[in-house]
């Protein structure tokens, strides 16, 4: 991944199934990531029979539809030569356990869907891995992200990350609970981020300047013709491009906390009121000054 400042987040660009199967459009997904600030860029590996269960695929079009949705295995090795190239991190979510041996090779680090957070076999296949996992919690509780960390743990994962997360499609803003992030850092001492399905550059900032997060994950679509983008949760480039810019700049206006006259202020300094007539500018260049 690029060398990201330590005090700054990790953006992350979830592809989700916007990739429409094409490789090129994947290579473009990598380039825009690239090019707009994001440090690492995730895939989503699944297929659809090992996703859900045939009782449902056999009552569900909708669910068999989404058929068209899955990543070609194929892609993997050329996604992530295209990230190493382009020197954006690579990570995908693996969806079924085959997937996880599929990816070992390849990817900086695994992220866990929050869908799968209850599915000890995937964690555990993760965690033995060595690769850095990032676990989302929507949806879950306290007892499950307890288990679900204990899992990961104990199957020897040493760098975690956990992101709050509302796993709302899109999520609204009044529920974000932003808070849950300080929950997750103080009860289970790791790396903390938040996963939005806000599409709020204010939650977003918030997020990171109130809370803390280490990461931020956000869906991205290149032009509003991604299979998910309808659903109301996508990120497009220009407004995703705006967000990190806005949320790093913020980053730059701490100073050092000493209280003296910037250089943005020195040429004002004389223009003050005057302390004995109260006239601007001050009397020392008022009979030199010249319009």
């Amino acid at each position: 991944m690029k060398n990201t400042p330590s005090n700054h987040p990790i953006f992350v660009s979830e592809v989700s199934s916007n990739h429409a199967c094409d490789i090129s459009r994947c290579f473009e997904f990598i380039e825009t990531s690239a090019r707009i600030g994001c440090d690492a860029i995730k895939f989503q590996l699944f297929k659809i029979d090992k996703l859900f269960a045939p009782e449902i695929l056999a009552k569900s079009e909708q669910h068999r539809n989404r058929s068209a949705w899955e990543l070609p295995e194929p892609f993997i090795p050329a996604i992530a030569k295209r990230c190493k190239e382009t020197g954006i991190g690579f990570s995908c979510t693996p969806f079924y356990l085959g997937a996880v041996e599929i990816l070992t090779p390849y990817v900086d680090f695994f992220k866990i869907a929050s869908y799968e957070l209850l599915w000890n076999d995937l964690l555990i296949a993760c965690a033995r891995t060595g690769k850095p996992v990032v676990l989302s919690t929507g949806m879950a509780d306290m007892d499950e992200i307890s288990t679900a960390v204990s899992t990961l743990r104990n199957a020897g994962c040493k760098d975690l990350t956990l992101l709050h997360c509302v796993s709302g499609y899109p999520a609204p803003a009044e529920q974000a609970n932003l808070s849950a992030i300080n929950t997750l850092r103080n009860e289970f001492h790791c790396k903390t981020g938040w996963s939005d399905h806000t599409v709020s550059e204010g939650v977003v900032q918030r997020a990171v300047h109130k809370y803390g997060a280490e990461m931020i994950e956000f869906h991205l679509d290149l032009d509003m013709s991604g299979a998910e983008y309808s659903s109301g949760h996508c990120w497009l480039p220009d407004d995703a491009e705006r967000l990190i810019k806005n949320t790093l700049t913020g980053f730059k206006a701490d100073g050092d906390g000493i209280k003296i006259p910037t250089p943005a202020e020195q040429p004002d300094r004389e223009w003050r009121a005057d302390p004995e007539d109260g006239l601007r500018p001050t009397k020392s260049i008022r009979e030199s000054w010249k319009a």
